[in-house]
C-alpha cells in the first residue's frame, strides 16, 4: 500500500479516489476497506453534499420512509426499526451518518470535484475545491440528482407563473389553490400529481409517450430483464433510459384510486407555453399557475469531460463497472447500477477489478 506522499502543497498521492457518498460511494468504500484499503492513506472519499444521505438529503418532506420503494440497505449493515411516517430524508440520512461512522469511511465534504484529467505516470489528477489528488483509479459515484434535465418547448421564457423541477419540489401545500401541470411521466411525476390534486385548484398531466401501467409484483425475473436493456445501451455508449421506461409504472392502491379519480389522466405533449398555460396545435389550452417539470435527470459526469470518455451516442461505453475507453476509471450507480441494489454489487465489482488493476493481494474476508 503507498502512504499518502505529497508532492507539492496542493496534490496528495491515493490508490483510490471515490467521488461520491451516496450508496453506490458508500458500498464502494465498505468494499475497500474489506480488501485492506485504509481511509486517508489508500483511498479518499469525496462527497460535495453538506452531510451524509446522499441525494435522498434533498427530497421533499412528504417523502416519507413508508412511500420509499425499494430502499436496499447498505452492504454488512441492515437499515432497522424506522418509523414509516419520518420523512425518508430524515431516516436515511441517519442511516449514511451511522454507516460512515461504524466503517470509519472518513467522507470529506463538502467538496466540489471539478475535474479529472490525465496525470503523471498513468495517474489521474482529480481537482476540487478541498486541492488536488493524484490516483491510480477513480470510483465515480456522483448519480443524478445534481443534473435536473429541464425541456426546452417554444415560449417558455414568457410564462408569468411559476416554473420548478422535481430537485426543488416543496411538498403538495405549496400548490394550495393554484391550477397545476405536471409534465413527465416517471413515478415523481405521478407521486407529485398523487399529493398535490387535493390541494390544487386543478391538476394536468401531460406525458411524451403515453404511460405504461406495470401489474403485479417487481419480481427477480423483470429486474433482470430491466437491467439486462439497460446493460444494452451502456455498452453500445448511449445514455441510459430512465427505469420507468423499462419497467413501467408500477401499480399501488395509490395509483389505482387516482386512476379511478382521473387524477392521472394523461393528456399529450403541449406545443408551446404561452404567458398564462400551456397550448397545443389543435387549438386546446390549459390556463396554469405552475409548470412542474417531473422530467428526470442526466448522469453527472461532466467532470470526466477531459478523459474524453463520451461516445457519438452521447454515453459511456461501459464493460462492467468499468468506462471502456479508460480501466483506470470505474462508473459506480451508471446505467444498469442505477439502483439501491444495483449499487452495492457495482461497488463490489468495482473494488475487485480495482484490486486486480493495481496488482494487490486482497486480505482474506
Amino acid at each position: 500500500m503507498n502512504d499518502i506522499g505529497v508532492r507539492d502543497a496542493d496534490v496528495t498521492d491515493v490508490d483510490v479516489v471515490v467521488v461520491g457518498a451516496g450508496q453506490a460511494g458508500l458500498s464502494s468504500a465498505y468494499h475497500l476497506r474489506r480488501r485492506g484499503f485504509e481511509p486517508e492513506r489508500d483511498f479518499v472519499v469525496l462527497d460535495h453534499a453538506p452531510r451524509p444521505g446522499g441525494a435522498w438529503q434533498f427530497r421533499w418532506p412528504s417523502l416519507t420512509y413508508g412511500k420509499v420503494h425499494g430502499m436496499h440497505a447498505l452492504p454488512g449493515m441492515e437499515l432497522t426499526g424506522a418509523d414509516p411516517a419520518r420523512p425518508s430524508s430524515e431516516v436515511i440520512g441517519a442511516y449514511f451518518t451511522a454507516y460512515e461512522q461504524r466503517f470509519d469511511l472518513r467522507v470529506r465534504r463538502p467538496v466540489d470535484v471539478r475535474r479529472v484529467s490525465e496525470g503523471d505516470g498513468g495517474r489521474l489528477l482529480v481537482e476540487t475545491s478541498a486541492g488536488t489528488w493524484s490516483t491510480r483509479a477513480l470510483i465515480n459515484a456522483t448519480g443524478t440528482w445534481d443534473k435536473p434535465f429541464w425541456p426546452r418547448y417554444p415560449g417558455q421564457e414568457t410564462f408569468l407563473g411559476r416554473q420548478l423541477h422535481t430537485a426543488v419540489y416543496p411538498g403538495p401545500e405549496a400548490f394550495r389553490g393554484q391550477r397545476v401541470v405536471v409534465v413527465g411521466g416517471g413515478a415523481s411525476g405521478t407521486q407529485h400529481l398523487m399529493e398535490i390534486a387535493p390541494y390544487a385548484a386543478g391538476t394536468w398531466w401531460v406525458t411524451r409517450r403515453p404511460p405504461v401501467f406495470a401489474d403485479g409484483p417487481f419480481d427477480e425475473g423483470r429486474g433482470r430483464a430491466a437491467v439486462a436493456l439497460v446493460e444494452d445501451r451502456v455498452r453500445q455508449g448511449l445514455p441510459p433510459q430512465s427505469v420507468v421506461s423499462v419497467t413501467g409504472l408500477a401499480v399501488t392502491d395509490a395509483v389505482r384510486e387516482a386512476r379511478a379519480n382521473g387524477v392521472l389522466d394523461r393528456l399529450p405533449m403541449f406545443d408551446r407555453i404561452t404567458p398564462t398555460g400551456v397550448e397545443w396545435d389543435d387549438g386546446r389550452t390549459v390556463e396554469a399557475d405552475v409548470i412542474l417539470w417531473a422530467t428526470g435527470f442526466r448522469a453527472a459526469v461532466d467532470h470526466l469531460a477531459p478523459l474524453r470518455l463520451r461516445e457519438p451516442g452521447g454515453g459511456i461505453r461501459m464493460d462492467g463497472t468499468r468506462a471502456a475507453a479508460d480501466p483506470r476509471v470505474h462508473l459506480v450507480g451508471y446505467g444498469p447500477s442505477a439502483s439501491t441494489i444495483g449499487a452495492n454489487r457495482a461497488g463490489r465489482a468495482a473494488v475487485r477489478d480495482i484490486v486486480r488493476l493495481l496488482e494487490r493481494e486482497p486480505v482474506p474476508a
